[in-house]
């Protein structure tokens, strides 16, 4: 590991301070993604300023009805808080996905959003690639890629974002707070990641030296009728293959709202309106689940090893809105089973 020095910030504007005053700096939360990547030499930072200090954890109503989540709550805090479960449990059932449960103690909300790209190319400095080496090469487009992206995709990258937590929190429409050296800004999440382009090396549109301080969730939780599939190749502690955040509100078998967000398939969380604009007014019914998981998957590319991730994410939408649906009233299992795509 590569020499570094340490600050403990005790504020907010310490810290960005602080970062801003070092050339090659980094905070520094839970630490459980910026420790591994410095001990396989991907991330090289010279000076680390620590945010455990800050007040950042706590978890609290907001005055327009939504709740504030800390950026520096723990995942394992988040998702086992009272009004988390009660008010927005598609975000518990993610978080709860995601990683083991000695991670989920120290990974804080701030954290999950910075976490960078599993790929085996990335942190493989023995091979091309352009997230780690701008201009090098992607080694993942020719090589094994099975775990790699089929929707958004460039010819520079074609990394997935590992987290489950963002999955939910691009389907709840969440906002992130930040704050930096020309003050604080929301960024919808829509917003916050980015696609690779030719600039895949840039995960996000933090603007230099910002902090993260929060999450702001919106009043509607879909608390009713959601589901989070996680499809994978082992059920302990590890990485979507293809995931599916899936919220409605129903009036009778009628969907009136819908929410619907991949992970394991792009280089950011994919949450694509149009399919959700194409379910609103239609029956809560295996057909319409289907053509809006056709729609989800309309231009996605494989790359070979992982072209199969195409028909399973198709299947993963109609089982996820299935899933949903079922809270509340039953969907007819033989048509499931007679028009899963």
């Amino acid at each position: 590991m590569n020499s570094f020095t340490f600050t403990q910030a005790t504020g907010v504007e310490a810290a960005v301070q602080e970062k801003a005053s070092h050339d090659g700096s980094a905070y520094i939360g839970g630490g459980t993604n910026l420790i591994d990547l410095m001990k396989e030499n991907v991330a090289r930072p010279t000076h680390l300023v620590g945010l455990k200090k800050l007040p950042l954890a706590t978890i609290e109503n907001t005055p327009e009805g939504g709740l504030r989540l800390g950026a520096l709550a723990t995942n394992a805090d988040t998702a086992y808080h009272p009004e988390v479960e009660k008010r927005y449990p598609l975000l518990s059932q993610a978080i709860l996905a995601g990683a083991s449960p000695q991670l989920r103690n120290m990974a804080t909300n701030g954290g999950n959003l910075m976490q960078r790209t599993r790929c085996y190319y990335f942190y493989d400095l023995a091979t091309p690639c352009n997230k780690r080496e701008p201009g090098s090469g992607c080694s993942a487009i020719n090589g094994y890629n099975r775990i790699h992206a089929i929707l958004g995709t460039s010819e520079s990258c074609i990394a997935t974002h590992p987290s489950d937590m963002c999955v939910a929190l691009a389907a709840l429409e969440a906002v992130v707070r930040v704050s930096g050296p020309e003050g604080e800004r929301t960024i919808p999440f829509a917003d916050f990641h980015r696609l690779p382009g030719d600039t895949p090396d840039i995960d996000n549109n933090l603007k230099k030296g910002e902090l993260i301080t929060g999450l702001d969730l919106p009043k509607n939780g879909f608390s009713k009728n959601f589901s989070y599939l996680k499809l994978r190749d082992r059920t302990s502690y590890a990485f979507a293959l293809v995931s599916v955040a899936a919220a409605l509100e129903l009036d009778g078998n009628t969907i009136t709202e819908a929410r619907l967000a991949l992970g394991g398939v792009a280089h950011k969380p994919w949450r694509d309106t149009a399919a959700e604009d194409l379910l609103k007014g239609q029956p809560a019914t295996v057909e319409t689940f289907a053509k809006a998981a056709s729609k989800v998957l309309e231009g996605a590319q494989g790359y070979g090893s992982n072209t199969f991730k195409i028909e399973l994410a198709k299947r993963a939408i109609v089982r996820a809105l299935k899933q949903a649906t079922e809270m509340s009233q039953p969907v007819d299992d033989n048509a499931f089973m007679n028009s899963n795509p």
